[in-house]
This record gives C-alpha cells, structure tokens and sequence, in this order.
C-alpha cells in the first residue's frame, strides 16, 4: 500500500497526475470525500471485480459512482425531475438511481437496471474526476458491521484487515468532520423515491420536486 498525502490544494495539484495514472492502470485508491473514506476504482472490469474481492461484496450490490457533474454521467435516462434535483443540490451529498439507457458494467448496475450516481463537492476527488475524465466508483471504507473510516489511521486498520496489497493507494486527506451519509433518490421512478435517508432531508427535496416519496 502507498500513502499519497491529499489534504491540501497543492496536494491535489502535485499528485492528481500520478493518481491518476495509477486509475487508469487500473489500480485502487481510497480516499476522502465530503462524508467518509470510500474506495474505488475506474469501470475497468479487473479493477471492479479486485475492488469487489477486498470487499466482500455480493455481486448484486453495485457500486455507486462519483462524477464531476452530468457530463461524467451519460447513457443514463435523466429525467426532467433527476435533472432538477442535480441542479440543486450538485455537488453534494445527493445520489440518484437513474434507469441505465446503455450497457453499464454489471458491479456498477443494479437488478432494477439504474446506476447510482453522485457528483462530490471534495476538491481533491473532483480535481482527479476531472484529470481522468470519467467517473470513479466509491463505497466506504469499513469492516463488515463497522461504521465507515473518517480518518487514515481507520482507513489502515481496514486495509490490512482485508488484505489489500500493493494496487491500494491510500489517499491521506486527514481526519473528516462527522457527517450524515448522502440521501439515495431513486429517479427511475415517478414520482421519485427516497431509498436511503440521508445529508439531504425530505422536506428540502420536496421544495425542488413536489410529492417525492419518503421511502
């Protein structure tokens, strides 16, 4: 495992390129976001599956994906009330389920058809969206049962208790400030659905898209 220092904008700027090219060799990362540690990787299907492999992860529990914007979200159906929500709350904690219009790799794809998207406010994550030019999948750091990691010492702990080898790269964006994960509305549907509560409340939702269901 290597540990890349990502807590400042000269951070980002002296190692988004390495990082980067670390992705698209189709390593792993973890790394900070406006909420917990999550890890991640591009879609490239070796990569999706070791990510898969370190955690444990069922084959049908897609990953979701982070996105600079909806730019980095195509061949997704965006309707009208999805397009409204993304407007108002992105970048931040929001993540829509949007019914997929074109093949999406399955670790990324729900049973219903919809790919979970997100696009981050975290200036680090988003100065390597940008750089790579597609998106990354995240889900969080953490052990089965645990609460997901907020800082690095956390982050170490889980890498080694799952056996993560040299293809991790531990981004070090210090501690996070304790946050409320990000609310998953399912777009797919009309009206849409909350399906995870979170950052992002119902009432404040409602005042973009009159009559979403409270899940």
């Amino acid at each position: 495992m290597m540990r890349v220092p990502f807590a400042h904008p000269s951070d980002y700027a002296t190692h988004a390129p390495e990082v980067v090219d670390h992705l698209r060799h189709r390593g792993l990362i973890a790394y900070p976001t406006e909420t917990v540690y999550g890890f991640g990787c591009t879609l490239d299907p070796a990569a999706l599956e070791r990510l898969a492999a370190l955690k444990s992860r069922a084959g049908t529990k897609p990953f979701l994906l982070l996105v600079l914007d909806r730019s980095q979200a195509v061949g997704l159906d965006w309707t009208e009330d999805a397009r409204r929500l993304a407007e108002a709350f992105w970048p931040g904690p929001l993540t829509l389920a949007l019914r997929a219009l074109r093949p999406f790799p399955a670790r990324v794809t729900g049973v219903d058809g919809t790919v979970a998207v997100r696009a981050t406010p975290h200036p680090g994550v988003r100065a390597l969206l940008e750089r790579l030019g597609g998106p990354i999948t995240s889900t969080s750091v953490n052990l089965p049962g645990e609460p997901p990691a907020t800082d690095v010492d956390q982050v170490l702990r889980v890498a080694a208790a799952v056996g993560a080898g040299d293809d991790l790269w531990i981004l070090d964006g210090g501690p996070l400030p304790p946050s409320p994960p990000s609310t998953i509305v399912d777009c797919s549907i009309t009206p849409p659905r909350i399906l995870r509560h979170g950052a992002i409340t119902l009432e404040e939702l409602r005042r973009v898209v009159d009559g979403i269901h409270g899940g």
